[in-house]
């Protein structure tokens, strides 16, 4: 079912402020920065070994991450499972009771398309599901 730890998404107030903390002093490699508008937030994707780190930085206040880090802070935000068939993984998933976020999958960064399940579901983490499709993306 899953095939991978794809990316563990990280909130921050500002890439201004924390990219070159990853890129200069963890030497990681920037592999690209995308806005993703109906989010409301920007996301910058880094390499570390088989996995990748995704920044996410709100574009508004309305933005799911802003909220988080206003309640959180910045940190780890979630871990996203790379998938095949994210149609059937989320049915499979619905089937053994857990609540997901997002029933049908929608776009992503990267040329992906997501799901996430509730963290009240997983122990209190926020886990996404991510499916590669159409186009070559940070998600190789």
């Amino acid at each position: 079912m899953i095939k991978k730890v794809d990316h563990i998404g990280i909130a921050v107030r500002s890439f201004e402020k924390t990219l070159s903390f990853y890129t200069e002093v963890l030497n990681l490699p920037l592999l690209g920065i995308e806005e993703v508008a109906s989010e409301k937030l920007r996301v910058a994707f880094l390499q570390a070994g088989e996995t990748k780190l995704e920044l996410l930085e709100p574009l508004s206040e309305e933005s799911t991450v802003a909220k988080f880090i206003e309640k959180r802070g910045e940190g780890i935000h979630h871990i996203a499972l790379g998938v095949e068939s994210i149609e059937e993984r989320i049915k499979e998933i619905k089937e053994k009771g857990i609540q997901m976020i997002h029933d049908q999958p929608k776009p992503g960064a990267g040329g992906t398309h997501v799901a996430f399940m509730h963290p009240k579901s997983a122990s209190g983490v926020l886990f996404e599901l991510c499916e590669k499709k159409g186009k070559k993306g940070y998600h190789e």
